[in-house]
């Protein structure tokens, strides 16, 4: 039928006509953070980890999944993965970025959803807010062999272990999508979605300054490479992390003393 202006096209408009989906809103809440040492004369070690909520309800009833929530009708999408983080865990003002979005078919049992993942770095040391009593820190385990990657999240009462196939989608760019083989903790898609954003955070880590927002104000280089390290999943050699971090910080009059180590300068990021 053609309409023959704006106002006869809504008058007759049915929304019934239409097949209906719903827009989520996902957040990957990473940081990496200190775990300390018995010998004292060593530098503290770093591991890297994840915040997930534990369901409440249907479906995946106490299945672990990463904060997420539905878009409202009248809402901004950037506004809407703030929203949702401070409702499910407690945590407000946080840096975030868009993710990927993911729209498989079969992604909810519920209905057609499509979700907008969103990236958020943080050093969970300077949290000032308490998280809420459904959301837990796991520490992430990650090993990959050809193509077969093992991921271990690990809290102090619970191990949830992912593993998947990396699939290539495009062999000029290298991109690829991850196919899970074994799964029985994570609700919904988001093993998927957790793969995806470590995948990102690797890629990104080494050509932007996105690492510097799970670093304190003040830092030494040997505590921001082992950050790098953790991330990037190997070790660096120190020529090639003095390439990473050129131009990216700078060197403060202060040094970190005590503690059986030999004194290091103090180092800040350097915003552009």
């Amino acid at each position: 039928m053609e309409y023959k202006s704006e106002e006869e096209f809504l008058k007759a408009y049915n929304p019934d006509e239409y097949k209906r989906l719903s827009m989520t809103t996902d957040i990957l809440l990473f940081s990496v953070s200190d775990v300390s040492q018995v010998n004292y004369r060593k530098t503290n070690e770093k591991v890297m980890s994840i915040l997930l909520v534990k369901r409440e309800n249907y479906p995946f009833k106490d299945k672990w999944c990463v904060p997420g929530g539905f878009l409202k009708l009248d809402e901004e999408l950037e506004d809407c993965p703030k929203r949702i983080l401070e409702e499910e865990t407690n945590l407000k003002d946080i840096y975030m970025e868009q993710l990927y979005t993911f729209g498989g078919v079969h992604r909810d049992p519920r209905m057609r959803i499509v979700s907008t993942a969103y990236m958020a770095l943080i050093d969970k040391n300077n949290l000032k807010d308490t998280l809420s009593p459904n959301a837990c820190w796991f520490n992430i385990e990650y090993k990959e062999k050809n193509n077969e990657v093992t991921l271990i999240l690990s809290s102090i009462d619970e191990e949830l272990i992912i593993k998947a196939k990396k699939v290539l989608i495009d062999s000029t760019s290298g991109r690829h999508r991850y196919e899970i083989i074994e799964n029985k903790s994570i609700a919904f898609d988001h093993a998927e979605v957790i793969l995806t954003g470590l995948e990102r955070l690797k890629n990104k880590v080494e050509y932007t300054d996105i690492v510097f927002n799970m670093m304190p104000d003040l830092f030494t280089l040997g505590e921001l490479q082992k950050v790098y390290e953790i991330i990037l999943g190997k070790s660096l050699l120190m020529p090639a992390f003095r390439r990473i971090i050129a131009n990216k910080v700078q060197k403060t009059e202060e040094i970190q003393g005590g503690g059986g180590h030999r004194p290091s300068y103090l180092f800040k990021y350097k915003k552009r």
